[in-house]
Parts: structure tokens; C-alpha cells; sequence
């Protein structure tokens, strides 16, 4: 019987388990709708501002800015490349949290220049502490709960840190979905601007008006888009990150959900041939038994 209660007992500690699992699938499930929804919502307007961005930067080839200042005069250890590395709060989410911190080690560790990070997730946090790596920043609360104000606290950070010249690079690594199933770790480049490129992309020269006039000037029009911009960059590497660690979260716990079934039959199978064999034994001691006070009153006649 002792054997029948501890694998009735797996059993359900398996089940229980496996409702766990389940709730936290749907809870992933329900954040994933959400924060699709809030992205669909502000994708336009992020969109016409880097559309004006490129189209300032597209119809200005000499064109002289503190964003697009590369300083190359800074080069080594004078230089200083800050990093915003987006983590998760939590884990039970496969890979997510192990990709993101794995590709800024590569990235951006070993190099010459040197590296400030700053991070977002207590996950990202916890990971570098355990390897004595100095965190510059953190903020807290944003991984869970991606805003356009926290979006907007963490772009001005950046900027006031590249304006004051502590930093001269400045880069987010972040998660985004590669198809409906998958994700990546990815490496987008915020500051300094470069004309070639934005955001790590390479831009598709498009014909612009060359009649076209900013007022009161560039550089002023500049001061105004580029924050705007940069914070909807970094809302849109919030929100991928988010999404990317629902969809992850929601994965894990499917796998989670069949490995618990298949451990379920397998217990199963082995609670019945238990049973099974218990029975055989009880029906043989019967018929021993059975047997035995018949050859004693067979005996007892003679």
C-alpha cells in the first residue's frame, strides 16, 4: 500500500502542478492581447515621427547636430557606450531572460570602449550582480508595465547623459518576435544618429522635396523629433520584449502542460500495474490459502 500512495501521491502533485501551469498560460495569454493592442494604438504615431526624422536627415547630407555628433575623437577606453539590456522580472519563461543577457556579454563585453549598463527587469538585474558587473541604472517596475511614460523616463535619461557627454553610444538590447512562435535577441542603436542608418536599419533613400524648409530651423526641429522619436524606439523595444516574454512564458508552460501529461500516464501505468500485482498477490494468498485448509480437512477424514 505504501508504494500505491506515493505514486498516487506524484499523481497529484503532477495535477496540481499542471493547474498552475495552465493559469499562468492564460494569464501570459491575456497580457500578450493587451500589449499587441496598446502597440497597435501608438504604432502610427511613432511612425509619422521617424518618417519626419528620416526625412530631415534624408534631405540634410551635412547636416551638423549634437545627435548625430559621432565624437570620433573619442575612441577606446575614452569612449563610453551605455546599454539599456531589457530582462523580465521573473522567469519560467525558457530561454527569454538567459538570450538577452547572453548577446550583451558578446556584444558589448571584451570590447576596448567602455560599457555603462543599464538595465530594466529584476531578472537582468540579479544576473549581473551575481557577476559583480556594476549596474549604472536600473528601472524598476517598467518590464511588467511597459508605458510611454516609463518609455519617456528611460529616453531622457539617455539623452541627458549623451548631452552632458558622459556617454557617447548609446544602445538597447532588447527581445522582438521573429515569426508567431519564435523570438530573438535583438541590438538596436539609439544615439548617436547616423545618416545611413536608424535604428540599426539600413534607410531606403526615398526622393524628398528639395524645396523643403523646417522653421524655425533644422536644428530646432531636430531638439523637438528626436526625443520623440528615441522614446518611441525604446516603447516599441518595451513592448516587443513584453510580448516576446508572454509569447515565451506561454510556450514554456505548454511544454510544461505536456511533459505533466505524459508524467501522468507514465504514473498512471505504473499506479495499475501496482495495483495489479497487489491484487495477483492477495488472490494467490487466497487460493493458498484456500488450498491449504482443504488438504487439512482432507486429513482430518482420513
Amino acid at each position: 500500500m505504501a508504494g500505491l500512495r506515493e505514486i498516487s501521491g506524484r499523481i497529484k502533485s503532477v495535477r496540481d502542478t499542471m493547474k498552475i501551469t495552465n493559469a499562468m498560460y492564460m494569464i501570459s495569454s491575456t497580457k500578450l492581447r493587451k500589449a499587441k493592442k496598446d502597440a497597435e494604438l501608438n504604432n502610427p504615431y511613432f511612425e509619422a515621427m521617424q518618417e519626419m526624422l528620416l526625412g530631415i536627415m534624408n534631405t540634410s547630407d551635412h547636416l551638423q547636430h549634437k545627435y548625430t555628433d559621432r565624437r570620433p575623437e573619442k575612441k577606446g577606453k575614452n569612449r563610453t557606450h551605455a546599454v539599456i539590456v531589457i530582462t523580465a522580472d521573473k522567469g519560467l519563461a525558457g530561454a527569454y531572460n538567459h538570450n538577452v543577457v547572453r548577446l550583451t556579454e558578446e556584444r558589448f563585453f571584451g570590447g576596448q570602449e567602455k560599457v555603462v549598463l543599464y538595465v530594466v527587469g529584476e531578472a537582468g538585474r540579479t544576473y549581473f550582480a551575481s557577476k559583480k558587473v556594476h549596474l549604472e541604472g536600473q528601472f524598476k517596475y517598467t518590464a511588467q508595465n511597459p508605458t510611454l511614460h516609463r518609455a519617456r523616463v528611460i529616453c531622457d535619461k539617455m539623452l541627458e547623459e549623451f548631452n552632458a557627454g558622459r556617454v557617447d553610444d548609446v544602445s538597447i538590447v532588447y527581445t522582438g518576435m521573429k515569426d508567431q512562435l519564435t523570438s530573438e535577441a535583438r541590438v538596436m542603436h539609439l544615439l548617436p544618429l547616423v545618416h545611413e542608418e536608424v535604428d540599426g536599419r539600413i534607410v531606403v533613400e526615398e526622393s524628398y522635396d528639395d524645396d523643403l524648409k523646417f522653421h524655425p530651423s533644422t536644428e530646432e526641429v531636430m531638439n523637438i523629433i528626436v526625443p520623440d522619436v528615441l522614446t518611441g524606439y525604446i516603447y516599441s523595444a518595451l513592448v516587443d520584449s513584453f510580448c516576446s516574454e508572454q509569447n515565451d512564458r506561454m510556450m514554456a508552460m505548454d511544454a510544461a502542460d505536456r511533459n505533466a501529461g505524459e508524467m501522468i500516464r507514465t504514473l498512471s501505468i505504473e499506479y495499475n500495474r501496482e495495483r495489479q500485482a497487489m491484487i495477483t498477490q492477495e488472490i494467490t494468498e487466497v487460493a493458498s490459502g484456500a488450498r491449504a485448509q482443504k488438504r487439512a480437512k482432507a486429513r482430518r477424514g482420513n
